[in-house]
């Protein structure tokens, strides 16, 4: 009665979650994508996005659920600036609902939070990566692991930065505990995906560590480079 159920995306009083009207307006993801990161593509004819045509890329495959445009961007803009982790919970268990199949298709055993600098954890409160992850792995049965991965540069917002200095902003940014007993197959979760340099990064030290496989799955993926 004093905290009920709203829909991220509108704010209404919504029991079911996401409300019937913005469930008509937000964009799922859907074929043709890109057989690497997932992200959209134009004609069935290609296969892979620019992005993915021009690197070597370190991950297995990835998916997200929605494409970033409104009402998405705003939803996703307020559970991570503002401290909305209950609308967090409720987008996070939409993209468990759509993809805990295809988790158990990759023959995930770890699933591993994009992590954030210790001081920016602080400031936030909390990390949304973890949030999600948190319901992947209540949908899955498949553990998370927050001991795996660490930030260990503090780098500037992603969004800020042009395609170029994405890539040497994560310079030296993330570290893998070396006590980690290595899996196989792990999933990366994070909120957004755009240009991709966070999780390849992220994926690079994971296979310098051992990992054969490495998957990630997110809430958005921006069609910006």
């Amino acid at each position: 009665m004093l905290y009920p159920v709203v829909c991220p995306f509108c704010g209404q009083i919504s029991p079911k979650g996401i409300c019937d009207e913005c469930s008509g307006r937000i964009i799922y993801i859907t074929e043709p994508r890109c057989m690497k990161c997932g992200k959209s593509l134009q004609s069935d004819a290609e296969e892979f996005c620019p992005d993915c045509r021009e690197r070597r890329s370190h991950i297995t495959q990835g998916k997200g659920l929605w494409i970033h445009r409104e009402p998405v961007a705003g939803a996703l803009y307020r559970f991570k600036y503002r401290n909305k982790r209950q609308s967090g919970r409720i987008l996070a268990r939409e993209l468990a609902m759509h993809y805990t199949e295809q988790i158990r298709k990759w023959e995930i055993e770890e699933i591993i939070p994009i992590p954030l600098h210790i001081s920016r954890r602080r400031s936030r409160g909390f990390n949304q990566a973890e949030v999600i992850a948190g319901e992947l792995a209540a949908a899955s049965g498949i553990p998370v692991r927050t001991d795996v991965l660490f930030r260990i540069k503090k780098t500037s917002p992603q969004k800020s930065l042009g395609k170029n200095e994405r890539q040497g902003n994560l310079q030296g940014a993330f570290a893998v505990s070396g006590s980690w007993k290595v899996r196989e197959n792990v999933l990366l979760v994070d909120d957004i995906y755009t240009a991709g340099a966070t999780v390849e990064k992220a994926a690079k030290m994971l296979k310098k560590a051992g990992a054969q496989n490495v998957y990630f799955l997110t809430i958005s993926i921006g069609q910006g480079i």
